[in-house]
């Protein structure tokens, strides 16, 4: 449902969100976490899950319809 880009951004506003909360029993630092987000459609969904938990053995895969998606919403229309 997401791009990489914007489940990336996702990812570090939650981790900035837990974290700023200062709760006694999370962690100081890398809280994990796991979103799941369910669209309108039963076949449009989104896991987020904290960035550092990816390296380059264990990247997350790519929806080329999701990164093409999002490309179309923010170019400027042709005119």
């Amino acid at each position: 449902m997401f791009s990489t880009a914007e489940k990336q951004y996702l990812a570090a506003e939650i981790e900035n969100l837990l974290l700023g909360l200062k709760h006694p029993e999370m962690p100081e630092t890398k809280p994990n976490f796991h979103l799941h987000v369910d669209g309108k459609e039963s076949w449009s969904w989104a896991d987020i899950k904290p960035n550092w938990t990816f390296n380059d053995a264990n990247s997350p895969g790519q929806n080329l319809w999701n990164e093409e998606a999002r490309r179309l919403m923010t170019e400027p229309p042709i005119s």
